[in-house]
């Protein structure tokens, strides 16, 4: 196995996505008591005080998305120091520390649990590094990690030292794909149940719905978020607005997807399109070099499924469920170092849905490698 370094990550200590699940920290001390809340401190929300002389003076009208938020928390057992997080990363941009956590004591106080003081100071200073600011776009996502350069030596090495094609990785699946595969046979094995999914005919024509409710209409669909959505509808990073394809509503990963683009035919040199030939043979030969990092890649995760874009790339689905993001950043950050597009890191990115159609390519998204079961031997 070849030693080169890539980012200061060597091939032999990277980690296997097939892990067994960490073992649980251990249980913090309980908490202290907490005080005996003033009886006589307002406990308002929304436009009014919370308890900050400057606020009281030149009150920060909350945004009606917010104050739709703060005014739904959640029941024990719903979420709640997932919501204290989200909440706390809007507050941050209308209150102090301190009337943040005396709105969010006061919210949460009835939640059907005793939430500690330490915990709800946590999740604001969790909050605290991601805020959401006016005018600057972002509504308080963790930015996503600096990703390397691509190595083409390194990657040049592991195509020549693959000697794998597209025909032979097809050929290897233990599932036998015939051209033009059933997408509803492909999400029935991908989506057991009956989970939300968010699917599309184009990028800005999305449907949230359960799995059931788009049975028999998968075939004309082209786009999918490879990972179950959380709810119905979500609010936009940018602006806050609802919609059904946002980040909020999109479920804890489920598959995390790499696609190697090659360069446009029309980008290449006179000497290197001669070289191949013709269009046709470069992305040919193009494929090939992907079906040959895909294989290399399978050292490293379960492999559950490889498609054609419609046009010139592959997308690999790997089996990710529960396994920790630190895990899958590096993972992705090595797939990326070989050619992978970082796009698909963010958790809501469509991704080519198995047997669908393109439209603008009028061509079916062709599954060749199909193995359903990888990685679910994964330890619980």
């Amino acid at each position: 196995m070849s030693t080169a370094t890539i980012e200061s990550v060597t091939i032999e200590e990277f980690p296997m996505l097939v892990a067994t699940a960490a073992q649980p920290p251990p249980p913090p001390p309980p908490p202290a008591e907490p005080p005996e809340p003033d009886k006589k401190a307002p406990r308002r929300l929304g436009r009014t005080d919370t308890g900050n002389e400057s606020n009281r003076k030149n009150p920060t009208p909350f945004p009606q998305f917010l104050q739709d938020l703060i005014s739904s928390p959640p029941k024990a057992g719903e979420g709640v120091h997932r919501w204290l997080f989200k909440v706390a990363r809007q507050l941050h941009a209308h209150r102090s520390p301190e009337d943040i956590l005396a709105l969010l004591s006061a919210l949460v106080e009835d939640c059907g649990r005793h939430v500690p003081e330490p915990e709800i100071r946590k999740a604001i200073d969790d909050a605290a590094k991601c805020p959401w600011k006016p005018g600057s776009g972002q509504a308080g996502a963790k930015a996503a990690p600096k990703w390397p350069a691509v190595n083409k030596q390194a990657r040049q090495d592991i195509i020549d030292a693959a000697g794998i094609t597209l025909a032979m990785l097809r050929d290897s699946s233990p599932v036998p794909c015939d051209a033009g595969g059933d997408a509803e046979h492909y999400i029935d094995e991908l989506f057991p149940g009956n989970p939300l999914l968010c699917v599309a005919l184009a990028e800005f024509d999305f449907e949230t719905a359960p799995r059931e409710s788009f049975r028999g209409r998968l075939a004309e669909k082209s786009l999918i978020v490879p990972s179950p959505m959380s709810a119905l509808t979500g609010h936009t990073i940018a602006d806050g607005r609802e919609s059904e394809h946002t980040l909020e509503n999109t479920g804890p990963r489920r598959y995390l997807v790499t696609e190697f683009d090659p360069p446009k035919w029309e980008l290449l040199t006179p000497d290197e399109q001669q070289h191949f030939g013709s269009e046709e043979s470069y992305h040919a030969m193009a494929r090939d070099e992907q079906a040959a990092i895909i294989s290399h890649l399978r050292q490293f995760g379960p492999l559950v499924m490889v498609l054609s874009s419609g046009g010139k790339s592959l997308h690999a689905w790997w089996n990710c469920e529960e396994v920790p993001d630190a895990e899958l950043i590096r993972f992705m950050r090595y797939a990326v170092s070989l050619g992978a597009d970082d796009a698909l890191w963010t958790r809501s990115q469509f991704v080519r849905l198995p047997g669908g159609w393109r439209v603008d390519k009028q061509r079916r998204q062709e599954v060749y490698y199909f193995d359903p079961a990888s990685g679910k031997e994964r330890a619980p």
